[in-house]
């Protein structure tokens, strides 16, 4: 991976206060106890699957190296711990010259894992891997779980057009990293213009019910709206009659329309009968855009209509019913003392039911059959076997406290193309099940 900028950092804010309280209590207790020191290995994992999910995307890392290089306490922030008696005086003197200096291991963005799958692996003190724990988690947690929504609805569409519609269902930052993620997941475009200036994603958007209703007649605001924008425009074809809105859309642009789109019916139905009158009408290479409350299993219920895209909202940017992946972040391995060349040891979570967690500095790979396909999620803490060494998961994102790992947002919309395509055909089923593929570990 290059240098290439993500994209635009406008006004980037500290991120160091995007974090809960008791990452710095616990620094506090363990810059007094002597251990804050100590050489750390720390992984972000999920020990499932949202329900009846095949497989999970990575999403947010690339916002993540952000929110790492803008992780620092400046004066304000500092006189906020010391007022409210967050910290101690110690505390705040190490927080005043914090600046993350570990090194980050993770999955690439567009990446597909598995339960289990060290997602991402930081190294350091306990005390500069632990703060980023909050930021990190929330981050992610969004972030995938967005682009696992948006690639399933990409395999529904099955190639056609989506758009990335949800601005107005979410807070007004999660909607540009909502964008972020559905393009890496494989939405086309979006209609929100900060996600597009901050990340390059192509935008569109033409006008809504309330145009039409503006003016006197509908013919009154299709005329303006071609007028201005011209004939290859999207004309919003239900506010009154669909099929005279139809007959007159054409009337007005011509053959040359650029589309019409369909807010509200049976959409099935509606868009059988549209396509076929812009077909008598002349109007073959109008095509016809789709939206109202869609999910997949809508997008899929639509596969059989002459349908060009689909424009996605509430249930993109709320995860199609799974807003977050239950990721963790859990201390994996750590030094007996603050000496750098101590040795790593294995430490883990051991309570009872499914919270407990494996110890150890993780290498993941993935398993590929005879046809290439993937099979296995194959994680291990000692020597990558010899078959496996090609097939690792991990790159560098962070060394030293560097970021090292930059790409365009388009690598990772490219990289969850070949990901998806890599594993069984399963995979790509809305039923419910398991995991597509097994985790084992070695």
């Amino acid at each position: 991976m290059n240098s290439a900028d993500l994209g635009r950092r406008v006004g980037v804010p500290s991120t160091a206060l995007f974090t809960d309280q008791y990452e710095l209590t616990m620094v506090q207790a363990a810059l007094k106890a002597g251990t804050a020191g100590r050489r750390s290995v720390f992984e972000a994992f999920t020990r499932r699957l949202p329900e009846g999910r095949r497989y999970g995307v990575v999403a947010g890392t690339g916002r993540v190296l952000d929110a790492v290089e803008n992780f620092h306490f400046d004066d304000e922030m500092l006189g906020f711990l010391r007022d409210q008696a967050i910290v101690d005086g110690p505390t705040l003197d190490y927080l005043a010259d914090y600046r993350f200096g570990g090194d980050i291991w993770g999955y690439p963005e567009g990446e597909v894992y598995f339960p289990g799958s060290p997602i991402l692996r930081v190294e350091g003190s306990f005390a500069e891997c632990v703060l980023l724990e909050t930021v990190i988690l929330s981050i992610l947690n969004h972030d995938s779980a967005i682009a696992a929504a948006a690639s399933r609805m990409s395999a529904a569409a099955g190639g056609r057009g989506l758009i990335e519609m949800g601005a107005r269902r979410t807070h007004e930052l999660s909607a540009v990293a909502s964008a972020r993620a559905a393009y890496i997941g494989g939405f086309d475009t979006t209609s929100d213009l900060a996600a597009g200036f901050r990340y390059n994603i192509p935008t569109v958007g033409t006008s809504a019910h309330a145009f039409t209703l503006l003016h006197d007649t509908e013919r009154d605001a299709f005329r303006a709206q071609v007028d201005s924008l011209g004939r290859g425009t999207t004309l919003l074809v239900d506010t009154y009659d669909v099929t005279e809105a139809v007959r007159m859309a054409v009337e007005i642009a011509g053959p040359e329309l650029g589309a019409v789109r369909i807010d509200s019916g049976d959409l099935l139905l509606v868009a059988h009968r549209v396509r076929q009158q812009l077909d008598e009408l002349g109007a073959a290479e109008t095509k016809i855009v789709v939206t109202s409350d869609l999910d997949e299993y809508a997008i899929a219920s639509l596969a059989a209509a002459p349908v060009d895209a689909y424009g996605v909202g509430t249930q993109l940017v709320t995860g199609s019913g799974h807003p977050t992946c239950s990721m963790v972040y859990k201390l994996v391995a750590r030094a007996g003392s603050g000496d750098p060349a101590d040795e790593l040891r294995p430490v883990a979570k051991k309570s009872m039911g499914a919270k407990s967690s494996k110890g150890g500095r993780k290498w993941a790979a993935r398993r590929l059959d005879e046809e290439g396909v993937a099979e296995a999620e194959v994680i291990g803490t000692g020597p990558v076997p010899e078959e496996l060494a090609g097939r690792q998961l991990l790159v560098e994102l962070v060394r030293g406290g560097e970021v090292v790992a930059r790409e365009p947002l388009d690598a990772a919309r490219a990289r969850h193309v070949a990901a998806r395509a890599g594993l069984p055909l399963s995979a790509m089923q809305l039923s419910r099940g398991e995991a597509v593929i097994p985790t084992e570990y070695v």
